[in-house]
């Protein structure tokens, strides 16, 4: 087991190294989604749009404290598949590289929107235990998956540029195949963790906020 583990990691490892340039493209992507998200959060002036925001979600999760945590999980896993789908089609398009980019930078966005509401919202200390709750668990696994997912359309359209014959896009169009469908597995243990553990853990804690 801990040999599988070691195997596992040096694959990582390797595929970072390897990819390095392109992981930084897609890393400062996303830190510029995140920062331009707390930005609009700082600069809004009607601060009344952003609590009705927290407070829309924080009604919602309240509503299904004895709702179908099914229904929740599957909707989670059907945005994951459309998300994973969609950057994979771009990936596979050399003009979809552009589209790539920019559903990083929204991720990235809507995350830095989201923490910047809460905080504001809730305060400093709500807002961090509140973001811990609902935002953190999931995102340890979500975040690193589409950057890599990211990472793979980078590398499939650099593969296709230098190299334009059809054995090698088709070897570049699968290994690109499967790394989605490894990266949308992933995304569905990340649904599963937000909707079975954070969902439950706010649900409980929910009467503090």
């Amino acid at each position: 087991m801990r040999k599988r583990k070691n195997e596992i990691f040096s694959a990582i490892k390797e595929n970072i190294q390897n990819n390095l340039k392109a992981y930084i493209v897609i890393c400062v992507i996303f830190a510029v989604g995140i920062f331009l998200g707390v930005m609009i959060v700082n600069q809004t002036e009607d601060k009344s749009q952003i609590e009705n925001y927290i407070n829309t979600y924080i009604d919602e999760t309240k509503l299904i404290e004895n709702g179908d945590y099914l229904h929740e999980l599957q909707n989670d896993i059907k945005d994951n598949i459309i998300l994973v789908f969609s950057l994979w089609f771009a990936g596979t398009t050399i003009i979809g590289i552009p589209i790539v980019f920019g559903i990083i930078l929204f991720r990235g966005f809507c995350l830095g929107y989201t923490i910047a509401s809460c905080v504001f919202v809730l305060g400093r200390l709500k807002g961090i235990m509140f973001i811990l709750m609902t935002i953190f668990l999931q995102n340890i696994i979500f975040i690193p998956a589409i950057i890599m997912l990211g990472v793979s359309s980078i590398k499939l359209y650099t593969s296709i540029i230098k190299d334009r014959r059809k054995e090698n896009i088709k070897l570049s169009i699968i290994k690109h195949c499967i790394i989605s469908i490894i990266i949308l597995l992933a995304l569905i243990v990340s649904s599963i963790i937000k909707v079975e553990i954070s969902y439950r853990m706010v649900v409980n804690l929910i009467k503090y906020f």
